[in-house]
């Protein structure tokens, strides 16, 4: 059954859709609950670069479906937040804060 870092491991696959950075390195996703009496169940808090994202519904299902292909996942379910708002100086890796011009 999928550990929260082998879960976390596997969504450093995911890219966001328009900055084609992976979503764990832009600080994207905020948690990862994995419950349930098997560790079947797994639940990813995220949140995108813009509420206004207009790829977002086909983002949350990209990523609810990396989930859902891991071994031993039955339930994989993914919630946008906006609470914290997106601030890439604060919560991207240091690799992506180059890449975006950031430093």
């Amino acid at each position: 059954m999928p550990t929260q870092e082998q879960v976390i491991e596997a969504l450093k696959e995911v890219e966001d859709p328009e900055l084609h950075l992976g979503i764990v390195d832009l600080g994207l996703v905020y948690g990862v609950d994995v419950d349930g009496p098997d560790q079947e169940n797994v639940k990813v808090r995220m949140t995108l670069t813009s509420p206004m994202c207009p790829v977002g519904p086909l983002f949350k299902e990209a990523v609810q479906s990396k989930v859902q292909s891991l071994d031993g996942v039955k339930n994989a379910s993914v919630e946008i937040t906006f609470n914290p708002p997106w601030d890439p100086r604060t919560m991207a890796s240091d690799d992506v804060k180059m890449q975006l011009g950031i430093w």
